[in-house]
């Protein structure tokens, strides 16, 4: 069993930034990708970043230059730096790591709005 924990989602005004993090925890043999996907009202789930072990990372389109994923791999930690913030980013945030099988955190919202 893997135990992902996220923080630092909240209220943001346009422009603005915000700061995710997940720690996961648990039986974590080897973690392959962390990464992280959003899913806002009434709309599908999507991917934002994903950060493979040893790999190229990828960024949805919509958020290219303005989003920055990073890892702590000492503390099993995942990050998401946001800047520049728009109202279609509002969404619940998901965290999620492949090791032997995907697991998710449970999700944080994030609302840009004035």
């Amino acid at each position: 069993q893997v135990q992902l924990v996220e923080s630092g989602g909240g209220l943001v005004q346009p422009g603005g930034s915000l700061r995710l993090s997940c720690a996961a925890s648990g039986s974590i043999s080897r973690i392959y990708a962390m990464g992280w996907y959003r899913q806002a009202p009434g709309k599908q789930r999507e991917l934002v970043a994903d950060m493979p072990t040893g790999g190229r990372t990828t960024y949805a389109d919509s958020v290219k230059g303005r989003f920055t994923i990073s890892r702590d791999n000492a503390k099993n930690t995942v990050y998401l730096q946001m800047n520049s913030l728009k109202p279609e980013d509002t969404a619940v945030y998901y965290c999620y790591t492949n090791t032997l099988f995907t697991s998710w955190g449970q999700g944080t919202q994030v609302t840009v709005s004035s």
